[in-house]
């Protein structure tokens, strides 16, 4: 499917209003080329033999057969002129007034597909992009994708609906004009269009340079919307290294980027206004040079006709002048349709299969089943992975940094799914279960707590619409949390603020855990959730934890090996493999990788 076909396809659901919308545009644009041939018998009667009716010579008789039936019926055409001339400016303010509503209608409609377009556009792209993997979070820069979330959508949006209806008004336009023009004189139409074929071989080369040029400009904002994102998240780290002068350095770079990608377009496209200016003034010299001869010369037209037509001619010019431009006008959205489209078309790697089952818990054990994985083609980070935990026991996944801990539980949440191997819950494959359903099985608390601006009661039911404020408020008191939230301003309606800041580390990590309390999830992972917390902050939370492992099965990261030594399970990672596994004493008699991590962290 092409571009335009993609594009296109988002009237659909809007085919009502735009339909209306398009009846309302040929209607104005009737009215309004009407209004302009009523002039003809006004001049005739004001500065002719007094004879309105006639537009003489190569006028048609439909022109003439035209105005009798409409101005005819409220105006004596053949009557005093100067009655007719009251007549007709009567008639003119009538013909005005109903133009003008039914623009309104038009006005109206058109904001109603335009807007139900951007709306079902943003809907769209942002339920697609929930939907996606991991993965693609992980190679794509945050700010792009929010760049295409707004800015290219909304150039997207303006190219479905505002650029095309303003194309459709122009064409209707051009049509009625054109239709009225040729009534009149066909020889003089046709010498009005001479300019045309020498529009079409300018425009060519200028309108691909566009195209790349547009390109550009959207690629290097979604550059410096991703450089923003960065730098006011790590904004801390970019004081504490004084990095101020190196972080404005790259910014300026980048600014000067698109401030130069941003000029070369708009020269280009600024050209478009002499150029169509030049032609539109060459095809009036050539009309007026034209138009006089068979007025003067010739006498095939009346002056009256003549003044009609160059009027209408005037009309005729702003549509032309509109469409020799829109080439240039509709690279942006093109471009942004490219862009947003290449998010649609992202695939969801991770889904339900056919004939999945609801996940409802873990009766004997979770089995990870020779696990190979790896993000990139040839680069793996996961090794002939085996182990079993058993229901309702405590793991412990303990090694270096870049082991793949991380990995593994990530795995059996299914952010990815395994290159080969299985994860198994009761010798059933994870694939096996509704996507939604097995991660509704999972809680997680991890260092880094991710919190809403939202209240407090809100980020505890996050995922939770159903759940009480009674409910909310016993798993805060279980997690340790409900007195401190008492205290906040507005209690359970305080908002947090972004990512949570008004509230300590200490604080986040118990409405995470109050979070996961709500849930009752049969498997808990806990990601490093007490390393970033002070000795009074992490006693407070291990209390929290401690009502939360009852009769779950846990799977706890840790590189604090003082945390994990009661485990039921401790298993050592090393390089994607699975180094050692046993109790915290059965791997202090057996030495390796365990002994020596402990050492170097107790030295």
């Amino acid at each position: 499917m092409t571009t335009w076909r993609r594009v296109l396809a988002h009237l659909a659901p809007h085919r009502g209003a735009l339909l209306l919308s398009v009846a309302a545009s040929a209607a104005y644009s009737a009215l309004d080329a009407f209004s302009f041939v009523v002039l003809i018998p006004f001049l005739a009667a004001v500065f002719g033999a007094g004879d309105a009716a006639a537009t003489a010579g190569e006028a048609s008789a439909r022109l003439e057969g035209a105005l009798e039936f409409t101005l005819g019926r409220f105006v004596d055409l053949d009557g005093n002129p100067q009655s007719v001339v009251g007549g007709i400016i009567l008639f003119l303010l009538v013909l005005v007034a109903l133009k003008n509503a039914v623009d309104f209608a038009r006005a109206c409609l058109a904001a109603r597909v335009e807007q139900g377009v951007a709306r079902d556009l943003r809907n769209r792209v942002y339920g697609h992009l929930l939907d996606l993997d991991l993965a693609f979070f992980a190679r794509t820069r945050t700010g792009q994708v929010v760049s295409r979330l707004t800015h290219d959508v909304e150039q997207l949006r303006t190219l479905v609906t505002s650029e095309l209806t303003r194309t459709l008004a122009a064409v209707l336009q051009f049509t009625a004009c054109l239709y009225w023009m040729i009534e009149i004189s066909a020889r003089l139409t046709a010498a009005a269009f001479v300019v045309v074929p020498l529009t079409m071989v300018i425009w060519g080369p200028l309108v691909r340079r566009l195209r790349r040029g547009d390109r550009r400009v959207l690629d290097l904002a979604g550059v410096v919307s991703s450089h923003i994102q960065e730098t006011v998240s790590a904004i801390r780290m970019v004081k504490s290294a004084s990095a101020e002068p190196l972080e404005r350095r790259r910014f300026r770079d980048l600014t000067r980027a698109y401030f130069d990608a941003f000029l070369q377009t708009v020269r280009l496209r600024a050209l478009a206004g002499p150029i169509t200016e030049f032609l539109v003034v060459a095809g009036t010299a050539i009309l007026l040079w034209y138009g006089t001869r068979m007025v003067l010369v010739d006498g095939t037209l009346s002056g009256a006709a003549f003044l009609g037509f160059i009027l209408l001619s005037t009309r005729l010019y702003s549509p032309v002048k509109y469409l020799s431009k829109l080439p240039a006008l509709i690279q942006p959205g093109l471009a942004g349709a490219e862009r947003v489209f290449e998010f649609l078309d992202a695939p969801a790697e991770t889904r339900d299969r056919q004939g999945v089952r609801e996940f409802t818990g873990v009766v004997r054990e979770v089995r990870y089943r020779g696990v190979c994985m790896e993000y990139r083609t040839g680069d793996r980070v996961l090794r002939d992975v085996d182990f079993r935990v058993p229901s309702g026991s405590v793991v412990a996944l303990v090694g270096p940094s870049g082991a793949g801990k991380t990995t593994i539980v990530d795995l059996l949440a299914r952010f990815y799914d395994p290159l080969s191997g299985a994860v198994e819950i009761d010798g059933a494959d994870v694939r096996e279960f509704r996507l939604a359903s097995l991660r509704g099985g999972l809680g997680v608390v991890s260092q880094d707590t991710v919190l809403f601006h939202d209240t407090v009661g809100a980020n505890i039911a996050y995922g939770m619409p159903g759940a009480s404020a009674s409910e909310v408020e016993d798993a805060a008191r279980s997690a340790r949390a409900h007195d401190f939230i008492r205290r906040l301003p507005d209690g359970y309606e305080t908002v947090v603020g972004e990512r949570g800041t008004t509230l300590s580390s200490g604080q986040r990590q118990r409405i995470a855990i109050a979070r996961a309390v709500l849930r009752n999830p049969p498997i808990l992972i806990l990601d490093e959730a007490t390393s970033a917390l002070d000795t009074q902050s992490e006693r407070l939370v291990q209390e929290a934890l401690k009502r939360l492992l009852e009769g779950r099965t846990v799977f706890v990261i840790a590189h604090r090996l003082s945390t994990i030594q009661r485990a039921d399970l401790i298993v050592v990672v090393d390089g994607g493999r699975v180094a050692q596994q046993g109790t915290h004493a059965a791997l202090m008699e057996e030495g390796g990788l365990y002994r020596r991590l402990r050492e170097l962290q107790f030295q």
